[in-house]
């Protein structure tokens, strides 16, 4: 077991004002791909059993939730693009809400790191433009472990569709009983490939100087919040990371337009993965939150790798305002109460327990004291 070195006595377990949304501890948890929504990628009750367990953070961000078919890329994660869906994701709203929690769900297009046999009819991936995942990569896809493929470039006038399909999936969610919601822009997803130059290159109005390759995330932002306010729209960005295959040399001019873009619309919160535990592309020096604090004017939220001495520099140094923990999730469905009393963690989950499919490996991990 991990040790923890001291009780949670500062910033990270007080509470705050998320624009009138009172968060009980500045604790989120991340979203986590956990592949238990079944082929027909319906929320359910096990899903409801295991947001339900680790309520007690001050914010739940859920798994990434596909907008459309055309949007799925991952084996078994769940959908927010039809009304049944949107109805089953009650279930996990209720349950966390019975908890006393707050939860935020969050909508995701996989763009290019998809594949043809998760599309109707065989048809490849979209992109902003035709340039594949490169490297060693590999996806795991209902015919089994395949190479990805070079995707489709969108056609200028497919991209209001999927910008409506943003809007939907808000609007089901909203119906679900969420919170609020998060719009998925990291990591080298189909917004991702849009914002960076290494993914677009485009010669329409989505592509070329960086205000044009925003232009997409700037749409989906201001669709999501016509069917929410928008102090319950967050964003997540990824400026660091290399997953996907990403990074582009002028990243820094990238994300900081983009986050000054953002903050015209008085979003809840901007999330960004600043650590570096999850890739570093390596193009110059990471950025920071405090970068982000200089054009973004809302809450910021620190994500990945952070452990609670970190969590609790970043906040009392004034760089953050809200710490997202991942992984430590995973294994440990009290965080809040391990972090609050100075128990020992729960050695992290073995990668074959995230997507096993069943109750294994995600709802069975032990709370210290009390019964989950």
């Amino acid at each position: 077991m991990e040790n923890v070195a001291n009780k949670g006595n500062g910033s990270l377990l007080k509470p705050f004002d998320m624009h009138g949304l009172q968060l009980k501890n500045r604790v989120v948890m991340s979203p986590l791909t956990r592949s238990r929504a079944g082929e027909e990628r319906m929320p359910n009750r096990l899903m409801g059993e295991y947001y339900a367990q680790r309520a007690s953070a001050g914010m739940i961000v859920t798994e990434a939730t596909v907008v459309s078919k055309q949007a799925i890329g991952w084996l078994n994660s769940p959908g927010i693009y039809t009304y049944e869906q949107g109805e089953a994701w009650r279930l996990i709203t209720d349950a966390v809400h019975e908890k006393g929690g707050l939860i935020f769900l969050q909508l995701w297009h996989c763009g290019r790191a998809s594949h043809s046999s998760f599309q109707e009819n065989g048809s490849l991936p979209v992109a902003p433009s035709a340039v594949g995942i490169g490297g060693e990569d590999w996806i795991h896809t209902p015919v089994g472990k395949q190479r990805h493929e070079t995707p489709r470039a969108l056609e200028t006038g497919e991209i209001p569709g999927i910008v409506e399909d943003f809007r939907k999936g808000a609007e089901r969610a909203k119906m679900a009983g969420f919170d609020g919601v998060e719009i998925h822009a990291a990591n080298g997803y189909l917004i991702d490939q849009f914002l960076q130059s290494r993914t677009n290159h485009r010669t329409d109005r989505y592509g070329g100087s960086v205000e044009n390759r925003c232009r997409f995330l700037d749409e989906v932002a201001g669709a999501v919040a016509s069917a929410w306010p928008a102090c319950r729209v967050g964003v997540h960005l990824s400026p660091n990371g290399n997953f996907n295959d990403m990074g582009s040399p002028d990243y820094r001019e990238t994300f900081l337009h983009a986050a000054t873009m953002l903050n015209r619309h008085k979003l809840a919160y901007l999330h960004i993965v600043d650590g570096l535990a999850f890739g570093f592309h390596g193009l110059g020096t990471p950025m920071t939150l405090s970068e982000f604090r200089k054009v973004f004017g809302g809450p910021l939220v620190g994500n990945c790798g952070y452990d609670m001495e970190t969590a609790e520099a970043a906040i009392s140094g004034g760089h953050g305002d809200l710490i997202s923990f991942g992984r430590p999730y995973i294994s440990n469905p009290d965080l809040v109460e391990r972090f609050a009393n100075g128990w020992l963690l729960n050695p992290e989950a073995e990668l074959k327990a995230w997507y096993s499919f069943g109750a294994e490996g995600y709802t069975d991990f032990p709370c210290y004291e009390n019964p989950c």
